[in-house]
């Protein structure tokens, strides 16, 4: 109880509102919904973290990729001229008619090297679009988190949620059409190599 002295000092005590935190804990659906949130955000976290580490492992896998396809062409032709230098042939028209067999040999190779390089940078790059659209979702999640512990029980849940899920299902990627991607400047590096080192081929049998 107050005393006379102190009436309009309690008056005011109990006229000042909690704070927001407070509010949110004597209210159980704001309690639980800031549980659900904080949960997700700590998946999407974990998300965030797997993504990163896939795209370090396409990174290094197509690191290897390009090492293995220069070595590869480096030791067959390396191979191919010395090989073609100590064995006496009848004569050179009938090594340049069985080009085709070291020929077809590069040219598989290559197309099989080719592929799986488009294909890690392909899955890189869908990685990454995921990784983006899981930041963005952590980001609008912090922005609901924040402004629950900074409302208290005046935050809206009806509107604050479905603005959140709108936000999500609306969501369009802004980028410019590009009609020539890294990717694709890559893979044609690829294959004029390709095509060069079947001339070389060609050139080291028929010569």
């Amino acid at each position: 109880m107050c005393s006379s002295t102190e009436g309009t000092k309690c008056t005011k005590e109990a006229s000042r509102p909690s704070h927001p935190l407070q509010q949110i804990a004597e209210s159980p659906t704001h309690r639980l919904l800031l549980k659900q949130w904080i949960k997700e955000e700590e998946l999407i976290s974990q998300r965030v973290s797997s993504k990163e580490w896939q795209i370090d492992a396409a990174r290094k896998e197509i690191t290897q990729l390009y090492c293995f396809f220069f070595i590869f062409h480096s030791s067959f032709l390396i191979l191919l001229y010395t090989s073609v230098d100590k064995i006496a042939l009848p004569s050179s028209s009938s090594s340049c008619h069985r080009s085709w067999i070291p020929t077809l040999l590069s040219l598989v190779c290559s197309l099989a090297m080719i592929w799986a390089i488009r294909y890690k940078m392909d899955l890189e790059s869908h990685t990454e679009r995921l990784l983006n659209r899981e930041k963005e979702d952590g980001k609008l999640l912090l922005q609901c988190v924040q402004e629950l512990k900074k409302k208290g029980v005046e935050f809206d849940l009806l509107k604050e949620v479905d603005a959140l899920r709108r936000a999500k299902s609306l969501r369009v990627e802004t980028k410019p059409v590009k009609r020539w991607s890294s990717r694709d400047f890559v893979t044609l590096f690829f294959v004029v190599v390709a095509c060069s080192v079947l001339g070389i081929v060609r050139v080291i049998l028929c010569s």
